[in-house]
């Protein structure tokens, strides 16, 4: 295991010990992706598995979130989240704007940019959209994790904010396997 994929499962396991968290998306519950291997001794009852429908997944994560929960939603790869775009842009980064809360819950949201290696999964799969969420989400705190170093304190800080402002974590799968 990679320092990268060990500080992963590390912050996964610190925020799992918050009995408001919940892990959202697909490859959660059962094995699929190299993120799935950062929810490695999570409380089963913590793990959402959801189908095919990244826009159904990002709605049902903010309306958890409106809840009282505090949701870790999970899309493998920046080229998947791309299909929860209107839930984020028009939906999670005006919730302030969209409702009567002073400082709306959050969410954090996890994404990849897809591994280049040892296979190359096509431009569909490998895309980065960090810079153009930080364009389109002005109220969204967007974080490209580079380094080891950063995961503990990004997730640290994205789970236990507590000025209504929720974050978009970016991961490097090729790290995962250094």
């Amino acid at each position: 295991m990679s320092k990268y994929q060990e500080a992963l499962s590390k912050a996964m396991s610190i925020l799992a010990e918050d009995p408001k968290c919940l892990f959202v998306g697909q490859a959660v519950a059962y094995p699929g992706t190299g993120m799935t291997t950062t929810l490695t001794g999570i409380d089963a009852g913590k793990l959402i598995e959801v189908p095919v429908d990244e826009d159904l997944q990002m709605g049902m994560s903010t309306g958890l979130a409106l809840q009282g929960f505090k949701p870790v939603t999970i899309f493998p790869r920046w080229n998947f989240l791309l299909l929860a775009t209107n839930q984020i842009v028009n939906h999670l980064d005006k919730l302030k704007e969209l409702t009567n809360l002073e400082t709306p819950p959050t969410v954090v949201i996890r994404t990849g940019i897809g591994s280049i290696s040892p296979l190359d999964p096509g431009p569909q799969h490998k895309g980065d959209f960090t810079e153009a969420f930080k364009l389109m989400c002005p109220n969204l705190d967007v974080v490209r994790l580079d380094d080891a170093s950063q995961i503990i304190p990004a997730y640290e800080k994205a789970f236990f904010r507590s000025d209504g402002v929720s974050s978009l974590i970016v991961e490097w799968s090729d790290k995962y396997y250094e």
